[in-house]
């Protein structure tokens, strides 16, 4: 059984990117709607979602927990117009991504057909490395919060 490269539905995962991409590549069986995954910077990113023909109120996004949960449902069509031709789709879908530990979903909006999700990773300060000085005989310990992640 081989799986998708993890990339394309994790978020956060940084240094796991090179040895996934050496791994063996088989596309997701639901790759719809198409969407990009971009790093903005050291912890910001966004996933960029195609959802031409959906607005708004028929999108829902949901995180709970390390799981983003991306939805839409087209509400009925308006039953007046004859459609000669139908090639747009606008079929119900749901796209799940994995993310990484400390990432929170900071907005979303819709533009141009482009649903954008902002999302950041926020690393409490408890849970950062910290230098710990060894005291010298009777000293005192100092004990700081490291900058680096």
């Amino acid at each position: 059984m081989t799986l998708p490269p993890l990339y394309r539905s994790t978020v956060g995962f940084d240094r796991l990117f090179d040895l996934l991409d050496q791994s063996p590549q088989t596309e997701p069986t639901n790759s719809w709607p198409p969407y990009n995954i971009e790093k903005v910077d050291g912890d910001h990113y966004r996933i960029v979602m195609a959802v031409a023909g959906f607005a708004p109120n028929e999108i829902e996004i949901v995180q709970k927990e390390n799981t983003l949960l991306v939805s839409g449902q087209k509400h009925p069509e308006d039953k007046t117009v004859e459609v000669l031709h139908k090639g747009i789709p606008t079929r119900a879908f749901t796209q799940t991504f994995d993310l990484a530990d400390y990432v929170q979903v900071k907005g979303a909006k819709l533009d141009n057909g482009l649903l954008s999700v902002d999302l950041v990773r926020e690393v409490p300060e408890e849970m950062k490395p910290r230098r710990i000085e060894i005291a010298n005989g009777g000293g005192r310990k100092t004990i700081e919060h490291g900058t680096t992640a």
